[in-house]
This record gives structure tokens, sequence and C-alpha cells, in this order.
């Protein structure tokens, strides 16, 4: 994994209207193995993972890095918001060396514009802490929901290609300080 960049982490807890993005804390753990095991969160992620084998991988404490943040709700974790720059041998081609945006929601919180609103607030930090750099973002075609969501949050679809068996959409958003 390559460097985000020259940001200060963390940033603080960023609140939004009802969320609130923040570091991953010990306490978290549960809703990570959940998220990770779900098999409706796995459907276009390449499936659900095994309990036994997350929660043996999993940390007792899940480590943050640079640009990870969870997605709190009333002090729960719902899911996670992360920007993410690709190495440059990334497999999928498109988003290698770019700044990377990606999302996981638990079930229980989809369909009700939490991922709207996390993901506004982790490109509204993203824009201040590297001003100018552009963010992308790749989901299957078939994963509609993340669809209107690349298209609510601003993305410009590039391309689109198959992978993992699938038709792909590439999409960038440009900050708009840098169209200024």
């Amino acid at each position: 994994m390559a460097e985000l960049g020259r940001v200060t982490w963390p940033p603080g807890p960023i609140a939004t209207d009802r969320l609130l993005l923040r570091p991953p804390a010990a306490r978290d753990r549960p809703a990570f193995v959940d998220l990770y095991t779900s098999p409706d969160v796995g459907t276009f992620t390449g499936g659900a993972r095994s309990r036994e084998a997350v929660e043996r991988a999993l940390p007792a404490a899940p480590r943050g890095r640079p640009g990870h943040f969870v997605i709190d709700l009333d002090g729960a974790m719902v899911g996670t918001v992360q920007l993410e720059r690709r190495d440059v041998d990334y497999e999928v081609r498109q988003a290698a060396g770019h700044v990377d945006l990606g999302y996981l929601l638990l079930p229980v919180a989809w369909g009700r514009g939490f991922a709207t609103e996390a993901c506004e607030a982790a490109l509204v930090w993203f824009a201040g802490a590297l001003p100018g750099e552009p963010v992308v973002l790749t989901t299957q075609t078939a994963n509609e929901p993340s669809m209107r969501l690349a298209a609510r949050l601003g993305f410009v679809e590039v391309e689109r290609f198959e992978a993992y068996d699938a038709e792909q959409w590439f999409g960038r958003w440009t900050p708009p300080a840098a169209t200024a």
C-alpha cells in the first residue's frame, strides 16, 4: 500500500448531521467481524469471509491508517469509509497510483443515506488535506446502489472494463478547488 500523502492523522472526529467519522477503536471489533463476514456486504466485494478466518486475522484493536474512518452512528460503528492510495502495481490498473474511495456499511445501515453523508464528509476532508488531488472509484456496474452513490458524489465515468468476472465502472472525482 502506498502512502496517502502528507496528512495529519488522525484529523480528529469529523461530524456530519447524523454521523461521526473517526479512527477505529477496540470496541469496533465485533462490528468489523460482522461487516467482513456479511454475505450481503460481500455480494460485490468477492464474497463474505468466514467468521473463523476474520476472528483469527483481526487484531483485538483494529488499526487505523490515514484515510480510513469508522462510520459511527450514535456511538456504534455502522461501516467504514476509506481514501487509500493504491500501489502502482495494484491489480486494478486504472486505480494504480491514485487515491481510491471505498466504503462498506452493515446492512442495517443501508438505504438511509449514511454512505452518501459519510463519503461526502471524507471527500471534503480529503480536499482540504490534499488540495487539488482527484479521487477514483471502482464498482461493479451490477451494484446499482454504488453506481447511484458515485453519481450523487459527483464522480464522472472514465471507463468500463471487465475484472473479477464482472463489468466494472471506473470514475473520477475532482475537488472543486482544482476546477477553479
